[in-house]
């Protein structure tokens, strides 16, 4: 038998680690009523406290969930992935701030949207996000729209454009977020859907990392969905994952420390 004994055992994370963590799990309310989102942010309850809202939820009373989350003090990003003229972002941008919102996407395809949208955020906090490539997508995919790039190029491309724009950060895989920490340096946020943990379902994603995978690339964040809403157990899901980040982090930090 292997002797062990030199094998450190990982420290637990600390409450304060978890809270952390808590804030860098970001459940996706991808459900078809705002009745539905409000019953599962009920059974959450303080396992989550940063909450997606998409365009299946928005024009079924997310907007006014999006008003209430805030009211209880929850954090809000609404994935909107805006592409439009200029103007009509600039202004669109301006109004979600005006809501209150945390976080914000735009579809990162060019500078001039880009630079729209960090200019209707102005200085009220709210963190413009552009998305580089859906997760859902393949090389045949990313072909098939007459970009002669693979994916992870394209990403990359993108994130350097968001990031030289003035963008807070941008939406992309794991298999992705090493490259854009590279690139970008330590403070530019890398938010990550896809998100299956090991032994996962992948369902329609193309591109997929388990939560230490994606943070121990360089993710800051982490956007979760049919893992925790399709669960039995959906609040003891979400503490899995929060663990996992925290335990990943806390890896990374000691790491980088040596």
């Amino acid at each position: 038998m292997a002797d062990t004994r030199s094998i450190p055992t990982p420290a637990l994370p600390t409450p304060a680690e978890i809270a952390a963590a808590r804030d860098r799990l970001i459940v996706a309310l991808d459900l078809p009523t705002a009745t539905a989102a409000r019953a599962l942010v009920d059974r959450l309850d303080d396992a989550a406290s940063v909450y997606k809202i998409g365009h299946e939820l928005l024009f079924a009373g997310g907007i006014d969930l999006a008003a209430d989350l805030k009211r209880s003090g929850k954090r809000v990003f609404l994935d909107l992935k805006l592409l439009d003229i200029a103007n009509t972002v600039q202004r669109s941008v301006a109004n979600a701030a005006r809501l209150g919102a945390d976080f914000l996407t735009i579809h990162g395809h060019d500078r001039a949207t880009i630079a729209a949208a960090v200019a209707g955020r102005g200085d009220s906090g709210l963190k413009v996000l552009c998305v580089t490539v859906l997760t859902s997508l393949s090389q045949s995919d990313v072909f098939e729209q007459g970009i002669e790039m693979t994916p992870a190029d394209l990403v990359l491309y993108r994130a350097k454009m968001a990031f030289a724009a003035g963008a807070d950060g941008v939406v992309a895989s794991g298999q992705e977020a090493a490259a854009i920490r590279a690139a970008t340096g330590p403070d530019f946020l890398i938010v990550t859907p896809g998100i299956r943990p090991a032994g996962g379902d992948h369902g329609d994603q193309a591109r997929v990392t388990t939560p230490a995978q994606a943070i121990a690339s360089g993710a800051t964040h982490l956007v979760v969905g049919r893992p925790i809403t399709g669960a039995v157990e959906e609040k003891t899901a979400a503490d899995v994952i929060t663990h996992e980040i925290a335990t990943s982090r806390s890896a990374l930090s000691s790491r980088r420390a040596k």
